[in-house]
């Protein structure tokens, strides 16, 4: 009887588990641009490496993969990961957030909807807590995709800008997110 009790339970459980998940968008090929433009020097990196996932209540969360930054110049991405991010030492950059607004989204009608996230946002090991605007783009009863335009002050997070080279390096960089995530 036990056992029958235990079988029970155990499908409750994973029926449970599945449906809580069943709203849950993602993907591991996710896209994160940064920009530093200064009248010395453009600096521009994409990384399509990025894993995310959103859920229906709104919660959400981007890993970003530090080495996967790719650079038009290899020793722009070198200083990158070496003398910047120190990526062996620090390889992923995280955005653990709320969607403030997301009963404003209709997740099961294609639209383009504005919201507002907040969260922690870990570079470096050092956690600032952010507001960031943007965009739920919803295309299908499957496909969602998130966009948002903000900045990043390097010195926020401990990233030291050498002053050989500190015209060249604006003091705010720019950040694009544009991912499409799948249930």
């Amino acid at each position: 009887m036990r056992t029958i009790y235990a079988v029970i339970a155990a499908v409750v459980l994973l029926l449970w588990s599945t449906l809580s998940h069943a709203q849950d968008y993602t993907t591991r090929k996710g896209q994160v641009q940064f920009s530093s433009s200064t009248s010395a020097e453009l600096i521009e990196a994409t990384n399509n490496d990025v894993a995310a996932r959103l859920s229906a209540d709104g919660k959400g969360l981007f890993i970003i993969p530090v080495k996967s930054f790719r650079f038009k110049k290899a020793l722009m991405q070198e200083h990158f990961n070496e003398n910047y991010m120190e990526s062996d030492h620090y390889p992923k950059a995280t955005y653990n957030f709320t969607v403030t607004d997301i009963e404003r989204v209709d997740l099961n009608t294609p639209g383009r909807y504005s919201v507002r996230t907040k969260g922690t946002m870990a570079i470096k090991d050092v956690k600032r807590d952010i507001e960031v605007p943007g965009y739920i783009v919803v295309a299908d009863d499957k496909t969602i995709r998130i966009e948002a335009d903000f900045s990043v002050v390097p010195a926020d997070y401990n990233i030291v800008i050498p002053k050989l080279v500190e015209n060249k390096i604006a003091r705010t960089i720019k950040v694009k997110v544009n991912s499409s995530l799948n249930k």
